[in-house]
């Protein structure tokens, strides 16, 4: 028999008491010592009434509800103690004088996973040993997150968890709330001093190894088998990690509950098919746990991600939701108290509101399907839905966007997904037998091609993601959805109030349904219409990325594509852009080519920089569905439309500047209706003061495109050169590096140039009008120019 929702829920208190606790006192950690020492005192307090409560011969439920807050209390204050503790430690460091673009040496040792970010920089979470600048140098202990480009690790095969490093470069405080007190950004590079040894070193080879025996199977489904079976990651393209977050599916390539959960219940099995006893299976389950993390690398979201498992899986072998409910609020309040930064984790927040969805709502949306559909089919349909309905809120802080097909790509993608990720699992731990492994990843390729199929399939659909309301606005209205949509499937009809809630959630949902239509429309067919029809040149909000139209006399070209497909492909639809004339690639970092699907075969042309291998497999790609290639270089020339263009960097010969930021391809283009503009890549001040001590450049201009996102590292005798009337910024909101800088903005607003920006303003048109330069920003409502 299930308990009453209030019992199920009774022990919410004490993981929401650490919650807030812990998400205060990380973002406010000097105060965490006096927060910590006056709930240690309430908790006392508290305990005191309990002990009168007990004696007092007061009711069941009054003794529980007292002793809840006691436990509730003592959680915040453990959480809040926690920081109080870190927080000399993390002061120290931030005392060192290594910011404000010293030159530092960090040793380290490797504490997370290795991934490649939105920018194609790696990134890793370390432990801080040493941090040296110049002849000084301090012993510390310290968490750090290390960016390094790809081309600038020595020793990267033995790049993992484990391995002691010694990264060179610069170092800046992390935000308020992050677990991490510095961040490196190792120009200089990473050398590998020691790699993983013992277990760390076994479980990085056993990895590495599921990696090589998939390399030589043909399509998107040989990348995703390590992702499936060990959360590697690393050989799924870029395209397809897009395919996948589109439909909802990027969850299986991730170290999930649902793989921990996978595991926990396959070992539960043989050992019940053993005839072993509940409390040998429930063993034999968390040994199988704890081994799994281990092999996966036990960084803290992986841990996280097997202690929501366990939870589950609890729950629903012992057929008790509730039990799982309270258990998970004890679970919840321990991990914060351990570790207080995940309070501000929207990945712990996901992997929460996943696994309560699981014990919560999956089965009264089973029942209320099963009215109208097969039992099977509800029951498939149900957990799914329950995860989408629950993490969708917080899905939409990430990308303001609703995947329409998610519930049923994860329908179709649910069969395949234990069998790849077992099998694949099986294909790692058999790394000792060559033969053996490579047989059992061909065969985990099997449902891992059509895990990919189906990604690729759905992200291709018409209308596959609805655009949705940015921020917290955002996240609370689609809450709101979700709830209409779980109480019209789950309520029977029967009393007037039921009747007045089915109907009312019948009107929110129609309602949205209305809305998300519209706003489809508007995003597509109808989005010229937002836009003024003069624009000549256009910056798409792509995120922390470039992608920038030009338009003359018909003719488009495209400098750069950004991150990601999607957000190019809307902007493409919205300006009704479909055939693009001319693709410029100033250089082949993610931020700048992550969106190339989105482009394949409509492009007459592509001017590119110096290409990498991947640069090299991307070009390609372009020249097999019709592109022209062409090798920019300084002095190069040519037209678009009735405008002229002319390449002012790289130069012709000579490697003075190295392939990638610095070899960014810089574009002058003026006439044919385009204002004269200046696009300076990710150029950093070195090759600025090149150029403009060569005399590249022809001012005065009327738009720059500040280079590299508005970094720090920039020349201000180039933009006093090119004496712009708008600086044009493209960068992504809430960004990682603090970007656009102060240093920059504040040389721009020197100069007299207004500035556009397209984190806080979206989508910037520019043209010339009959008074001069006009400027559109999106975010300025009933503001047609400003010029």
């Amino acid at each position: 028999m299930r308990p009453p929702l209030r019992i199920a829920l009774r022990l919410v208190p004490i993981a929401g008491a650490a919650w807030v606790t812990a998400w205060c006192a990380t973002r406010w950690p000097d105060a965490a010592a006096g927060v910590a020492l006056a709930l240690w005192a309430a908790c006392l307090g508290a305990l005191a009434l309990f002990a009168m409560w007990a004696t007092a011969g007061r009711t069941r439920t009054a003794r529980v509800s007292a002793l809840v807050m006691v436990i509730a209390i003592a959680a915040g204050a453990a959480a809040a103690s926690h920081v109080a503790l870190a927080n000399p430690s993390r002061h120290a460091v931030l005392g060192l004088e290594i910011m404000n673009g010293r030159a530092v040496i960090v040793e380290a040792t490797v504490v997370g996973k290795v991934e490649r970010r939105a920018d194609g920089a790696l990134a890793f979470d370390a432990h801080v040993s040493r941090i040296a600048t110049g002849a000084e140098s301090a012993l510390v202990s310290a968490e750090a997150v290390v960016r390094v480009a790809p081309g600038d690790v020595e020793s990267s095969a033995d790049l993992d968890l484990g391995a002691v490093v010694e990264a060179r470069g610069t170092a800046s405080a992390a935000r308020p709330g992050e677990r991490a007190v510095i961040t490196v950004r190792a120009s200089r590079g990473v050398a590998v001093t020691r790699p993983p040894i013992g277990i760390a070193h076994t479980t990085a080879t056993l990895r590495q190894e599921l990696v090589r025996s998939v390399r030589g199977l043909p399509g998107d489904g040989a990348s995703l088998v390590p992702g499936l079976a060990v959360g590697d990651t690393s050989a799924v393209p870029a395209e397809l990690d897009a395919a996948m977050k589109e439909a909802s599916l990027s969850h299986l390539t991730a170290v999930s509950g649902a793989n921990c959960a996978l595991v926990v219940g396959l070992a539960f099995a043989a050992a019940a098919a053993l005839g072993a006893s509940r409390a040998v299976r429930v063993s034999a389950g968390l040994a199988a746990l704890v081994g799994f993390i281990v092999l996966v690398t036990p960084e803290p979201s992986v841990v996280r991600a097997g202690a929501m498992a366990a939870v589950a899986m609890l729950g629903v072998l012992l057929g008790r939701p509730g039990a799982g409910t309270a258990i998970l609020s004890l679970c919840v309040a321990a991990l914060l108290v351990a570790d207080p930064w995940l309070a501000g984790s929207l990945g712990f927040a996901l992997s929460v509101a996943a696994t309560a969805s699981l014990l919560l709502f999956a089965r009264p949306l089973a029942q209320g399907l099963a009215r109208r559909l097969p039992r099977a089919l509800a029951l498939g349909l149900s957990v799914p839905l329950a995860a989408q309905l629950a993490c969708g809120p917080l899905l939409v802080l990430i990308a303001p966007q609703v995947p329409v097909y998610g519930v049923v790509a994860n329908l179709l993608a649910a069969p395949a997904a234990p069998i790849a990720t077992i099998v694949g699992l099986a294909a790692c731990l058999a790394a000792p037998i060559p033969p053996l492994q490579d047989g059992l990843a061909a065969i985990a390729w099997l449902p891992a091609s059509w895990i990919a199929g189906t990604a690729v399939a759905t992200s291709a659909l018409p209308g596959d993601l609805v655009p949705w309301l940015e921020g917290w606005p955002g996240a609370f209205a689609l809450g709101g959805v979700g709830l209409a949509i779980g109480l019209l499937i789950a309520l029977r009809r029967g009393t007037p109030l039921r009747a007045l809630v089915r109907g009312a959630s019948v009107v929110i949902v129609a309602l949205v349904i209305g809305a998300a239509t519209g706003g489809g429309l508007l995003a597509t067919l109808a989005g010229r219409w937002t836009l003024p029809a003069e624009w000549s040149i256009l910056a798409c909000d792509v995120g922390q990325g470039d992608a920038v139209l030009l338009r003359s006399a018909g003719a488009v070209a495209l400098i750069d594509t950004g991150p990601e497909p999607e957000p190019l492909a809307a902007c493409l639809d919205r300006t009704g852009v479909g055939q693009i004339d001319l693709l410029v690639l100033s250089h082949f970092d993610l931020d700048h080519v992550g969106g190339v699907a989105a482009v394949e075969g409509r492009v007459g042309t592509v001017l590119h920089g110096p290409a990498d291998e991947d640069g090299a497999a991307i070009l390609d790609r372009l020249q097999s569905a019709g592109a022209e290639l062409v090798d920019a270089r300084a002095g190069l020339t040519g037209t678009l439309g009735d405008a002229r263009w002319r390449a002012v960097w790289p130069p012709p010969e000579g490697r003075a500047f190295p392939m990638g930021n610095d070899a960014s391809v810089v574009l002058d283009v003026r006439g044919g209706g385009i204002p004269p503009i200046v696009l300076l890549g990710d150029l950093s001040a070195s090759p600025q003061r090149a150029i403009a001590a060569g005399g590249g450049l022809d001012p005065p201009y009327a738009v720059v495109k500040v280079a590299h996102h508005g970094s720090a590292d920039q020349d201000a005798g180039l933009y006093r050169q090119a004496a712009p009337a708008l600086a044009l910024v493209t960068v992504g909101a809430e960004n990682d590096y603090g970007h656009p800088r102060a240093e920059i903005l504040d040389e721009l607003n020197a100069l007299d140039a207004r500035i556009a920006r397209t984190d806080a303003e979206g989508v910037v048109a520019v043209w010339e009008g009959a008074d001069g330069l006009e400027v559109w920003r999106e975010r300025e409502v009933g503001v047609g120019g400003d010029g």
